[in-house]
């Protein structure tokens, strides 16, 4: 039980800091509208960070179904633990966006664009091409996992360090692939916070786009997860490479 509520409230911490910074951002009436990008960015990377951190010694802060089914199959997770982590994080995530919406109602209310709206609780494509769209989830999820799976190779690793280097990870995807597609890169991350925008009395707050969000943010992370886990037991990490001189 403790796990489930520890995804729970990870997940919904996640999505209150990391939907918070793209409100605080990008809504009319916010003090740091305009913030930009970067800001955006390592605003997500802490909200992974951070709740990883409390969490982990409770569940191991998977806070991501794609993660968690990646674990599972890598053989480092209960199956049997697998559908009550997603239900957990999926519900922790829609808890989250409806307390950024409390919490920025005013601003979204002095905001006109339902798009702008919209991409404060989930993702969307700078241009849609649903093909390229699964493929930028599918990298950037797989780059994720794999590198998660690879902190293992590193000898001596303290468990919080680890935390601090999955922050640099998901700041670098972002960085370098969140023009794409708003780098979901967690189905849970997308799906929970839709589902609020799609309840909640926004105004004006026009589509929740089904279409887009029940296949790119929740079919490419969890193929590009489910790669790299088939990847990384290809490689014979034990094996000892002797270079010539």
């Amino acid at each position: 039980m403790l796990a489930y509520i520890s995804e729970f409230v990870g997940t919904c911490i996640l999505i209150i800091l990391g939907d918070g910074v793209v409100a605080n951002v990008t809504l009319n009436k916010s003090g740091m509208k305009g913030a930009g990008s970067i800001q955006i960015t390592l605003g997500w990377g802490l909200a992974v960070m951070l709740p990883g951190i409390c969490f982990g010694a409770a569940s191991g802060a998977s806070f991501n179904p794609a993660l968690t089914l990646a674990l599972a199959v890598n053989g480092t997770f209960r199956w049997d633990l697998v559908l009550g982590y997603i239900i957990a994080q999926i519900a922790g995530a829609l808890l989250g966006g409806i307390i950024v919406y409390l919490l920025f109602k005013d601003q979204f209310d002095a905001t006109d664009s339902p798009a702008t709206k919209l991409g404060v609780f989930s993702t969307a494509p700078a241009i849609e091409d649903i093909p390229r769209n699964i493929f930028s989830e599918f990298v950037g999820t797989f780059v994720l996992v794999f590198i998660i799976l690879g902190l293992g190779q590193v000898p001596q690793l303290n468990a919080g360090v680890g935390k601090i280097l999955v922050n640099a990870i998901i700041v670098s995807i972002g960085m370098s692939l969140g023009g794409l597609t708003g780098y979901a890169i967690n189905p849970a991350r997308d799906l929970g916070p839709r589902i609020a925008h799609a309840i909640l009395p926004i105004k004006g707050k026009g589509s929740s786009n089904w279409k887009y969000g029940l296949i790119v943010p929740i079919l490419g992370p969890i193929l590009g997860a489910l790669a790299a886990v088939g990847v990384y037991k290809l490689i014979p990490w034990a094996a000892t490479v002797t270079l010539a001189p």
